[in-house]
C-alpha cells in the first residue's frame, strides 16, 4: 500500500472504534505504513489528518515500539498541530510515551525517547495546557508534565502556577483533573 492508497482507506475510517481498530490492525500488520501515516497526521489542514492521528493512537496503544524509528518527526511536528481533533490522540500519544518512560518495565521507550523528545513533549504539553483545546488533551497533558516534572525540576513550578491561574475558567472535567495533578505536586 502505498501513501495514495493509505489516504484512500482512511478516508473510510470514522468515529467507531470499530473502524479506528480496523485500520489500526492494518498499519500494525504493515508497519512501514507508519511514516506515511504520521505524514498524513502533519498535514493539519487536511480533514483526513485526524483520521490518521486516530489511527496513529490505536496503534500506538497496541506496538508502542512501531513508532520509536519516527520520534525525531513525531515530536518535532506535535506542537504545529491545530485541530482539536488531532491534538487529542497526539496527546495520548505522548502520554503513552512518557507514562512508559517513567515505567522500569518499558527499558525500550527510556531507550527510545532522548532528551529532544522530552524537550518537545514537554513544550507541546505546555501549549496544549495553556491554549484553547479541550479537556481531554489537558489532562493528558498534565499526566505526562507531572511525570515529567521528575526529570525536569522546573516543570512542577510551572504546572502548579498554569493550573492555579486557569482553574477559576476550567471545566468541571478540567478543574478535577487540576485539584488530582496539584495534589500529587504537593506530595
Amino acid at each position: 500500500m502505498n501513501k495514495e492508497q493509505l489516504y484512500d482507506a482512511l478516508d473510510y475510517v470514522n468515529h467507531s472504534r470499530e473502524k479506528r481498530m480496523e485500520m489500526a490492525m492494518l498499519i500494525s500488520e504493515n508497519p512501514q505504513l507508519i511514516k506515511p501515516l504520521l505524514e498524513i497526521a502533519f498535514e493539519d489542514k487536511n480533514p483526513i489528518s485526524s483520521k490518521a492521528c486516530w489511527v496513529m493512537e490505536f496503534t500506538a496503544k497496541e506496538n508502542l515500539p512501531y513508532l520509536f524509528p519516527y520520534l525525531n518527526q513525531f515530536t518535532k511536528a506535535i506542537g504545529l498541530l491545530k485541530l482539536d481533533s488531532s491534538v487529542r490522540p497526539m496527546a495520548k500519544i505522548c502520554e503513552y510515551l512518557i507514562k512508559g518512560y517513567f515505567q522500569k518495565k518499558h527499558e525500550d521507550v527510556r531507550t527510545a525517547l532522548n532528551e529532544v523528545h522530552l524537550e518537545e513533549i514537554t513544550s507541546a504539553c505546555f501549549d496544549w495546557l495553556i491554549g484553547n483545546h479541550k479537556v481531554a488533551a489537558q489532562a493528558y497533558s498534565m499526566t505526562c508534565l507531572l511525570l515529567l516534572g521528575r526529570k525536569f525540576d522546573w516543570i512542577h513550578p510551572e504546572l502548579k502556577m498554569t493550573l492555579e491561574k486557569n482553574y477559576a475558567a476550567g471545566s468541571a472535567a478540567y478543574k478535577a483533573r487540576a485539584r488530582m495533578t496539584l495534589e500529587k505536586i504537593k506530595n
